[in-house]
């Protein structure tokens, strides 16, 4: 005889603010029904299989991997902003110089002489 299992346990305060809010929660609950069959024996194969894949080598290497890539990633889009910046601060010098070498004109002395 199939035993009725205890009533999930409720965490929610207040209705989902957004949809990653709402999917959160449902993860949560199918967690705890997850524990609780693994309990009360009552698991199928599948909850099982998903929980002792958790657990393995290989899937913390996938997680280390999937970090890895992200921070290379944060990297690249850093340095990228960072060459921009420094690209900028170039400009300026360059512009500053030859202003300050006299080959550039004025914009504004032109203007008025044209008037």
């Amino acid at each position: 005889m199939k035993q009725k299992s205890s009533p999930i346990r409720s965490t929610r305060k207040h209705p989902a603010r957004s949809p990653e809010e709402q999917e959160a929660y449902m993860v949560n609950l199918a967690t705890q029904r997850a524990e609780e069959q693994l309990l009360d024996g009552t698991a199928s194969a599948q909850v099982i299989v998903h929980y002792l894949k958790l657990g393995t080598m290989r899937e913390k290497r996938e997680l280390e991997l999937l970090k890895s890539q992200n921070e290379l990633a944060q990297a690249k889009i850093d340095a990228l902003h960072t060459g921009e910046e420094i690209k900028a601060l170039y400009d300026q010098a360059i512009y500053a110089m030859q202003k300050y070498s006299g080959s550039l004109d004025d914009d504004n002395d032109d203007d008025e002489n044209s008037v």
